[in-house]
């Protein structure tokens, strides 16, 4: 005579049926998010409104997204407090968050660490901190944010990898030179480094500084069976060049850094590791569950005898199942998206005056693409000092810097 099923059992066939029913998948376990602020979609706007109503371990992203859009709109005491934060907890802050432990814990998402971003981001902060500080006539300040930046991109704990950016040596050597100090070991490190174009010598002398980028920077990705390999996808531009006509003087220039180099040759992070072993975690506590609930299946259909063993192995079956569930294998894709590709720079000497510069971004055939036509109304000034201007293929035009 068949003996009925106990409560036990009853409820490890109910859970067997709801965890095997596709109807009933798991949404991650999120719990609801908190209502997010109205965006305007004006970017430093929108990005403020993050900053002060969304993730805070989201908020040095919308700093990083905001700092460039305004940069681009010559709005650059709106980009200078954001990056001022970026910079300060980038210097201060960086290996010391606790979200960052948190996020190596197999049943927590790395996405719920603060961001800081990937080496390539964190050095594109320091970077237009940097040409700010010149343009407000402080070049000792802008060369220590270039060596900032190249500390972020170098590894300085084991020396695996060092900068290889050539404007961050070769800036740091022009404004050695320009402060009375010996640039050139600085220069020769920028010689080395140089994938696309190879830096001039040190002009002398040069009284307009311009900053030049285009393009639009890599995004990350995940892949891998459950989302743990951070990937990324190759930004593009279809100009490849700049050219920058004022006065008498006609100038172009090749980029001489490359953000998906940059992005995609530093190797591995160690959190790759971290999320290489949740997903082997993941993958083999769902084996292992799987197993046991077909097992404790087949012993509850053969034998009316051996019911609590069956049922020990379902429960145990679905223990592991959900275990493999909430383990949080997945890769953290939030991306600074608003970066160039490419990044170049010129140094001029142009008679003192006002002038209104034109610059072109050229295709492959050295064409000007007329989309992205840039002027600039500027002074240039008498006497000691220099003129420093930033210019992307997405400015806003005409700028007065």
């Amino acid at each position: 005579m068949k003996r009925p099923l106990n409560a036990v059992g009853v409820l490890s066939i109910a859970l067997l049926l709801a965890l095997l029913s596709p109807g009933c998948a798991s949404s991650g376990g999120k719990s609801p998010s908190k209502p997010t602020a109205r965006l305007t979609g004006d970017p430093v706007l929108d990005s403020r409104k993050k900053m002060e109503s969304g993730r805070a371990e989201d908020r040095l992203l919308w700093a990083y997204r905001g700092s460039v859009a305004a940069m681009r709109r010559g709005q650059y005491a709106e980009a200078k407090p954001l990056l001022d934060e970026a910079v300060t907890r980038l210097n201060g802050l960086l290996g010391r968050d606790r979200g960052a432990r948190k996020a190596r814990s197999t049943f927590y998402r790395e996405s719920k660490k603060t961001f800081y971003g990937e080496p390539y981001e964190r050095v594109m902060a320091f970077y237009y901190r940097a040409i700010l500080y010149w343009m407000d006539g402080e070049p000792d300040n802008a060369r220590a944010c270039l060596r900032s930046a190249a500390l972020a991109d170098s590894d300085v704990d084991k020396e695996t990898f060092k900068s290889d950016y050539v404007l961050l040596d070769y800036l740091d050597g022009l404004i050695s030179s320009r402060l009375g100090a010996d640039g050139s070991d600085a220069y020769k490190r920028s010689l080395k480094s140089p994938k696309i174009a190879v830096p001039p010598a040190y002009p002398t002398p040069a009284n307009l500084i311009v900053f030049f980028e285009f393009g639009a920077g890599p995004t990350k990705q995940a892949g891998g069976e459950y989302g743990e390999q951070l990937q990324f996808q190759n930004g593009s531009s279809p100009v490849q060049s700049a050219r920058i006509r004022i006065a008498n003087l006609d100038v172009e220039v090749a980029p001489y850094d490359d953000l998906n180099y940059q992005a995609t040759t530093r190797g591995g992070r160690i959190m790759d590791k971290v999320l290489a072993s949740k997903a082997e975690f993941k993958k083999a506590t769902d084996t292992v569950g799987d197993a046991a609930i077909i097992s404790g299946a087949v012993v509850g259909a053969t034998s009316q005898r051996n019911s609590e063993a069956a049922l020990g192995l379902i429960a145990a079956g679905l223990i592991s199942k959900i275990f493999s569930a909430v383990a949080k294998p997945e890769a953290d894709t939030r991306t600074w998206d608003n970066l160039p590709l490419f990044l170049s720079f010129t140094a001029l000497q142009v008679p003192p005056g006002s002038y209104q510069a034109t610059v072109e971004f050229l295709d492959t055939t050295h064409r000007p693409v007329p989309a992205f036509n840039k002027t600039i109304n500027l002074q240039i000034p008498a006497g000691a000092g220099e003129k420093v201007i930033f210019v992307s293929d997405q400015s806003s035009t005409p700028q007065t810097p």
